[in-house]
């Protein structure tokens, strides 16, 4: 059990080191941008001179560009469940 163990951790360490890391990071899409500009934007605005509606409607703005941002990311999510899951069909299958 220990040598097939140790057979399957030696190779990752080899191999972690040959791999490059790209220097250039992900284009960010043309709509995330502009989204992003339009928070900064909100951001960098003198509110004092507002008034309550124009500040609910900034608000609310702020809120469904967030929500878009969170909707366009490009992430998998698992559950705790599927974790256990997995961690236990990993006890079993080693």
């Amino acid at each position: 059990m220990v040598m097939i163990l140790s057979i399957c951790v030696l190779p990752t360490g080899t191999y972690a080191t040959e791999k490059n890391a790209s220097d250039t990071p992900k284009e960010i899409p043309a709509e995330v941008r502009t989204m992003l500009n339009r928070l900064n934007e909100i951001k960098e605005m003198d509110k004092s001179n507002l008034s309550s509606s124009e500040k609910k409607e900034l608000r609310t703005e702020v809120k469904t560009i967030k929500n878009n941002l969170k909707a366009s990311g490009h992430g998998v999510y698992l559950s705790v469940g599927a974790i256990i899951i997995i961690i236990l069909l990993l006890i079993l299958l080693l």
